[in-house]
């Protein structure tokens, strides 16, 4: 049997927020490796370059092609710039990764409007941003895949409601982007990350939080980036050619079951 042709051989992807925020693999580091692996071309964007080269250098490992780009994707200017590096090293433009994202606990009560600001500029302008400097460039190309990252916390109630807000924002985001370019070939889906360990989660972890996470959703194993980053490939893919405007939870089926349990593991875990 012939060996299998690389899902993303040819194309070009940006991913946001490509580096982790600590040791180990997050979801954007995950997702640049993958699509690296299978043949694309990846600008790997982050607001700390020193975390995107992190990345640079396990995929030149393994023999991928990538290149860093620092920005700040709450910025049109800098969203545009990337676009346009993007363009400039590789020639076209068919996969963004909208990655990027900031958690923040507490309600509408006590959260001050500085920190909403932030959360909403951090994850769901950015989203807004480079998707509008992305899709231009894909219709020159005859399409493309926008997929954004948002959460299961966009998808019921959860402990941090400036996050859950954004999410459920991200969700919207995606039903509209898939609705206002289809016609131009440009699928938008979403991926909603149940409740992973990553670098982001693993600083409030202790081993009594990680199995009570693992227990509450029906699959009872935990996930990881590399679960978020699968997702990813499929939907950046040719497969999923037919596919758009579609919320894929990765969460061992977590959002299947009782609200309840969900919010009880979100609060032990000052998550």
């Amino acid at each position: 049997m012939p060996d299998r042709r690389p899902r993303l051989e040819g194309k070009v992807a940006i991913v946001t927020g490509a580096g982790s925020s600590g040791p180990g693999i997050g979801n954007g580091k995950a997702t640049a490796m993958l699509f690296a692996r299978e043949g694309a071309s990846v600008l790997l964007a982050d607001a700390m370059l020193e975390r995107a080269e992190e990345t640079l250098a396990l995929i030149r490992e393994e023999g991928g092609e990538a290149s860093t780009f620092q920005a700040d994707v709450t910025s049109a200017e800098e969203c545009q710039a990337m676009v346009d590096a993007a363009m400039e090293r590789y020639g076209r433009l068919d996969i963004l990764d909208n990655n990027v994202g900031v958690s923040r606990r507490g309600t509408v009560v006590d959260v001050p409007e500085a920190e909403w600001d932030r959360i909403i500029a951090v994850n769901l302008k950015s989203m807004i941003l480079a998707s509008g400097a992305a899709i231009p460039k894909m219709i020159e190309n005859d399409g493309g895949s926008i997929i954004n990252i948002s959460s299961i916390a966009g998808l019921r109630a959860h402990s941090q409601t400036p996050y859950t807000t954004t999410k459920s924002a991200v969700v919207g985001l995606t039903y509209s982007m898939a609705a206002d370019h289809g016609k131009d070939n440009v699928r938008v889906n979403c991926i909603a990350p149940g409740l992973l360990y990553t670098p982001m989660t693993a600083p409030r972890m202790d081993e009594s939080m990680r199995e009570n996470r693992r227990s509450a959703a029906p699959l009872g194993t935990e996930g990881t980036a590399w679960d978020v980053a699968h997702a990813a490939v499929f939907l950046a893919s040719d497969e999923a050619r037919w596919i758009t405007g579609v919320v894929l939870p990765v969460d061992a089926g977590l959002t299947i079951t009782s609200p309840v349990t969900y919010n009880t593991i979100n609060q032990q875990a000052r998550f």
